[in-house]
């Protein structure tokens, strides 16, 4: 092993080798781990991150040898289940990623783990269950079932049984469902010439994404508002489904892949067409722009939708370059603490968010912490403790400002952030996109 202390070059990802059998060879895992625990144990800058690495070096002090190789092979699953694939392990802190010559990939070696858990029957019906986002929204948003559900969210008795049942911690502030969903009532306009720029294609493709259609359409619908008043052409995906990142967490890589069938044959037509394509959610923008394409390296399809794939203020600012940006803002926006979601910051676009806001006239104050949710995890009544620990310097630092706006691109990262400043928090929760149009002046 290389003696070389850390790296200068660029991180960058290897293809996910997911379909070789090795991939799910328990001892061939085991000996991945323990290397790369090894040489986490050995730096331990990423103690700070999350509770996978105080986890990991908890078992390491604790056990006979002090090492790794003290530690049981059996107890490597703690370390497995605390990490929730935020990557910023990865891409902010670890000075051995690759070129390096150790190329440690932490994030995926727990993603390869915990495919083989799932290979091997060890996951939940819950975690089955809280991934299956296409399935729930579907059923929650019936307008007869949606009241209910709604309500049963808010009730603590119920609330109480669904933790007894499925262990969904009772006072996890969840989402709300909207029987108007998003592709159901949103009115895309087409009308608008078409206008390329040097930077940016000229017409706009949105893929809504599961929680935009069923939870906040709301911001699925200003964001058709902010393209219509930058006289952006702009259409809906033909078809879609869930981008594929819940059961990527889950380790359920197969289900990754009937996924991936079903939405990329209609993206990369609009992407060979042409169009840019915008998501509203870090998470499933980072999935098309990072993770299908590790998984599948050859398929020329999701390559093309690859480069596709916008998060919207990156086309947004892009279009300011460009020069075909409106900046006719006319309502003052005031103070906003805006947190940047690690999905986000592991895109590499820069601070794009906080860059359209000022270009507002908003005064932001940036948060560039984990908020500690990460989807499902910090719903888990086993980690939501934890998930509201690693969030308190985020609560924190977006409280310090006594800010007009609470604003985040992950609106559930809002909401927990939200939930942690606690009763004495007097900003209103909005997504940076409703804030831009609020900016604007447009209702």
């Amino acid at each position: 092993m290389s003696t070389r202390e850390g790296s200068l070059e660029a991180p960058t990802r290897h293809p996910l080798d997911w379909k070789n059998p090795d991939f799910y060879n328990e001892d061939k895992l085991n000996h991945e781990l323990e290397r790369v625990f090894d040489a986490c144990h050995g730096c331990r800058r990423c103690v700070s991150l999350c509770t996978a690495f105080p986890t990991l070096f908890d078992l390491v002090d604790e056990s006979s040898t002090m090492e790794v190789d003290g530690v049981a092979k059996a107890d490597y699953m703690k370390v497995v289940d605390e990490c929730y694939l935020c990557d910023l392990c990865y891409m902010t802190k670890c000075p051995y990623v690759p070129p390096h010559p150790w190329n440690i990939d932490f994030p995926h070696v727990m993603l390869r783990a915990k495919a083989l858990k799932f290979k091997k029957g060890g996951t939940s019906f819950r975690d089955k269950l809280l991934s299956s986002t296409d399935a729930m929204g579907k059923l929650a948003s019936i307008p007869v079932v949606v009241q209910a559900v709604n309500a049963s969210l808010k009730s603590k008795p119920v609330r109480k049984l669904v933790d007894s049942v499925l262990h969904i911690h009772p006072d996890r502030k969840l989402p709300e469902y909207d029987s108007a969903k998003f592709r159901s009532t949103a009115k895309p306009r087409g009308d608008f010439a078409v206008k390329a720029g040097e930077k940016t294609p000229g017409k706009v493709a949105i893929y809504a994404t599961c929680y935009i259609n069923y939870n906040e359409p709301g911001i699925g619908h200003d964001l058709l508002k902010l393209l219509a008043h930058n006289e952006i052409p702009a259409e809906l995906v033909e078809k879609e489904a869930c981008c594929g990142m819940p059961k990527l967490e889950l380790g359920d890589l197969d289900a990754v892949e009937r996924l991936k069938q079903t939405n990329i044959p209609h993206l990369a037509k609009l992407a060979r067409e042409g169009y840019a394509i915008l998501t509203a959610v870090p998470s499933c923008t980072l999935m098309y722009k990072q993770e299908l394409p590790l998984m599948f390296p050859d398929d020329a399809d999701v390559q093309a939708v690859k480069e596709a794939m916008w998060d919207p203020f990156e086309y947004l600012m892009a279009r300011n370059v460009d020069g075909l940006l409106k900046t006719d803002f006319n309502s003052p926006l005031g103070k906003v603490t805006y947190h940047v979601p690690c999905h986000q910051r592991v895109q590499n676009i820069g601070n794009k968010t906080r860059d359209a806001l000022q270009l507002a006239g908003a005064t932001v104050t940036m948060v560039e912490r984990c908020s500690g949710h990460d989807g499902t995890w910090g719903v888990k009544s086993e980690y939501f403790d934890k998930s509201m620990k690693i969030g308190k310097p985020v609560f924190r630092q977006m409280a310090e400002p006594q800010p007009d706006y609470v604003s985040s691109d992950c609106a559930i990262a809002a909401r927990h952030i939200l939930q942690g400043m606690g009763e004495a928090a007097t900003a209103q929760k909005q997504h940076p996109i409703t804030l831009l149009r609020i900016a604007y002046g447009l209702e």
